[in-house]
Formats: C-alpha cells, sequence, structure tokens
C-alpha cells in the first residue's frame, strides 16, 4: 500500500468511517483513481463526499472516485480472504517461474497469474493457476483483481 493510499484511508476514517478505501492509484502522473466500497453500497452521492473530503488532492490530480465495479481490486489480505473460491487475476513485480518441473527444461518466466484464488493468509495468496498451485507473497503482488466468471 502506497504514503497516498494510507493518507487517504486515514482522512477518510474520520469524516466516513465505513468506507473502506480499495485501491490508490496515480495514472499517467497527473490522474489519482480512489476506488471505495461501502456496507450499503456505492452511490454517486457518496462518490461526491468522498471527492470533496479529498479536495486538497484536486489541487495535484485530476481526482476520480468510485466504486470497485465487478472487477475489484484486491489489496490487502482480508480482501483475498473474502473472495476465496473467486478467479482473480494477480499480476507480480518480478517474473516467476512456473510450468513443469524445473529439471524438464518446459518452465516460463510470467508476471501474471488468473486461477482461482484458493487461500489467503498474512503473508501470502495461494492461486490455483493453469500452471498449478502457486503462493505469491503479498510484497511481490504489483496489482490484483476479481475476474468474471
Amino acid at each position: 500500500m502506497t504514503a497516498l493510499q494510507t493518507d487517504i484511508e486515514r482522512r477518510l476514517a474520520q469524516s466516513e468511517p465505513e468506507v473502506e478505501v480499495l485501491l490508490a492509484e496515480i495514472l499517467g502522473g497527473r490522474c489519482l483513481r480512489v476506488f471505495i466500497d461501502h456496507p450499503d453500497g456505492v452511490t454517486l452521492a457518496l462518490c461526491e463526499r468522498v471527492t470533496m473530503h479529498l479536495n486538497d488532492l484536486r489541487e495535484r490530480y485530476s481526482l476520480e472516485v468510485s466504486s470497485p465495479g465487478s472487477e475489484r481490486p484486491l489489496t490487502k489480505p482480508a480482501h483475498f480472504r473474502r473472495f476465496v473460491g473467486r478467479r482473480a487475476r494477480v499480476r507480480t513485480r518480478h517474473p516467476r517461474t512456473v510450468g513443469a518441473t524445473a529439471h524438464s527444461g518446459d518452465e516460463r518466466p510470467v508476471r501474471s497469474f488468473t486461477g482461482e484464488l484458493v487461500g489467503a493468509s498474512e503473508d501470502e495468496v495461494t492461486l490455483a493457476a493453469d500452471g498449478g498451485v502457486i503462493a505469491i507473497p503479498y510484497s511481490e503482488i504489483r496489482r490484483s483483481n476479481l475476474i468474471e466468471d
């Protein structure tokens, strides 16, 4: 999680305590996209309120606040645990070798894995992907999200 996302979470915890910040990312250096969730769902009015609470950030960025949609980002261990059994795409910071056994020569370095979430601890997520079951430490995850079945 970035320092900016941590700051946004801290600020919203005071003004909108039921809002969960799923992801805050900077795109192209000028656009700040914030995905939020709420137990009662995300409405346009809620997005407008969150935008107003983050108004000072609009001096540096164009600000987009929205619901996660069907391809919801997964950024915390609790997110992965909540969606065990669902399909997800996980992209890693560094290539990981997958495929046949290491001595067969059929392995290949991959950065993107798609499959069923089969487990999530405090340290890593386990995914049943095309290359088999793989455990990926959260520190190695660059981006991850649910995908439609």
